[in-house]
């Protein structure tokens, strides 16, 4: 079934205005990400180039599920297509800015970035299913590398706090704290059509839950990151 089918005129129009909305977020952050290359030290350029690469290409996502969903297709793929670029990318911009020797870069680069790409690997073929045992086994599947992600990370983030001057601590933790408790929406949205196959109003909140997630944790996470750029910068000016 095409999930538009389920949406009433006016949450049709809702998620319509609310997919356009994320495209002109993803492309205005992905200039001003631009802009800020010279703001921060060389070391830190690549944590600010990665952040625009992120929206840049989920700008260029979004813009064709908001086309599509304007010619009333729903094409779910183009999310995946998303994510399995842009959230390894994510940790990257994360690890760039943590403070982690570049031994210890590699090596959480090494297990996150394919603890990552298994995630939304496992998470497509039960997010396209229409059987809700289905959905139920690549849920399980997709939290188990999840779950590993989230305990890595929040790890990282206690090491950092002890090491960090209290300004980066504190950004860092903000950053991090962001980034996992947006990535927590992913997998309640994921479990809609399990609840209520039929319901259009829970498509209206999957998809603007959807949306709403991938700007924060893209454009407002980048922007954090940013600003842990900026403060290092400054520290070590």
């Amino acid at each position: 079934m095409n999930p538009i089918d389920l949406l009433s005129p006016d949450q049709y129009t809702l998620v319509y205005n609310v997919l356009s909305f994320g495209t002109a977020v993803m492309f205005g952050a992905f200039v001003y990400f631009l802009t800020q290359m010279k703001a921060v030290k060389d070391q830190y350029r690549s944590a600010v180039s990665v952040s625009a690469v992120v929206v840049g290409i989920a700008g260029y996502h979004y813009y064709r599920i908001w086309s599509d969903f304007g010619e009333m297709k729903m094409n779910e793929g183009y999310r995946y297509a998303d994510w399995l670029i842009t959230v390894p990318l994510l940790i990257i911009e994360l690890l760039i800015v943590l403070g982690v020797s570049s031994e210890l870069r590699k090596k959480l680069m090494a297990s996150l970035i394919p603890a990552t790409v298994l995630m939304i690997g496992l998470g497509y073929p039960g997010e396209i299913a229409e059987s809700s045992g289905t959905k139920w086994l690549f849920w399980v599947l997709a939290m188990i590398p999840f779950a590993y992600i989230l305990w890595t990370l929040y790890g990282q983030l206690q090491a950092a706090s002890k090491r960090e001057t209290p300004a980066v601590a504190k950004a860092i933790k903000n950053a991090t704290v962001v980034l996992l408790a947006t990535w927590m929406v992913y997998p309640i949205a994921y479990l809609f059509p399990v609840f209520d196959a039929d319901s259009g109003t829970l498509e209206t909140l999957r998809q603007v839950g959807y949306t709403f997630a991938d700007i924060t944790a893209k454009g407002l996470y980048g922007l954090m990151v940013i600003g842990i750029a900026k403060a290092r910068s400054t520290e070590n000016a």
